[in-house]
């Protein structure tokens, strides 16, 4: 039988993309749906009435949402190109960095260049402390994942491209060669690297699209 796989999304959201990397790692074919986030669709209604989000998976007519749990489900159903490491406690070190991706260094690299006033200041603080730990966690390697690309990096996508945009249109220099060199050597290979370089958002593109939202919150 063969396997019916869609994918709801949007092209500009970090989220979207991350699922169409493992998507692209595990070399599925899928049907791509475009969402009007202005004006969500019945179906992405209906398949995540929970959280009324995107990105979406549905694989034979079975949905899933939410990004994190979304490439699990693709690994554990597409068991070839692993995405997470085989070791139980090596997955468990991978589900941990990427929990910390999404629950301290997202929510602060946000605020540090879409907050105002006093909040801004404090995120910028936090931002740094908590790239300072992805430095070190990085340390030698090529990718979070060792020699190739694994869970953390794919959820870091929003480290190693949308906030690049954030800061160039905030005027943030936090995220610099200088000050985080490792990163900054991760972020070449990442965006270089063949599942990521074919699919990511033009940058202009991006910058067109959330200069937009920067002009409308301030």
């Amino acid at each position: 039988m063969a396997e019916e796989v869609k994918l709801f999304g949007f092209w500009a959201s970090a989220f979207h993309r991350r699922v169409e990397i493992a998507l692209k790692l595990k070399g599925v074919k899928y049907e791509y749906i475009e969402e009007d986030l202005t004006n969500k669709s019945p179906l992405l209604l209906k398949y995540n009435p929970v959280h009324k989000k995107i990105p979406v998976l549905v694989h034979n007519g079975n949905p899933i949402a939410e990004s994190l749990v979304i490439i699990e489900y693709l690994d554990e159903t597409w068991k070839h190109n692993p995405i997470l490491p085989q070791h139980p406690y090596d997955r468990a070190l991978a589900r941990f960095w990427a929990k910390f991706i999404d629950e301290k260094a997202l929510p602060a690299l946000l605020n540090s260049t879409w907050g105002k006033g006093k909040e801004r200041e404090v995120a910028i603080g936090e931002a740094c402390e908590h790239l300072k730990t992805l430095e070190n966690e990085l340390g030698d390697k090529k990718f979070f994942g060792g020699e190739d690309i694994g869970l953390v990096d794919i959820v870091a996508n929003v480290v190693g491209i949308w906030f690049g945009v954030f800061q160039e249109l905030s005027g943030l220099e936090l995220l610099t060669e200088e000050k985080f060199p490792k990163l900054c050597k991760w972020i070449h290979e990442y965006v270089n690297h063949t599942a990521i370089k074919e699919d990511l958002p033009p940058r202009d593109k991006l910058i067109e699209f959330f200069s937009a939202r920067f002009q409308a919150a301030s």
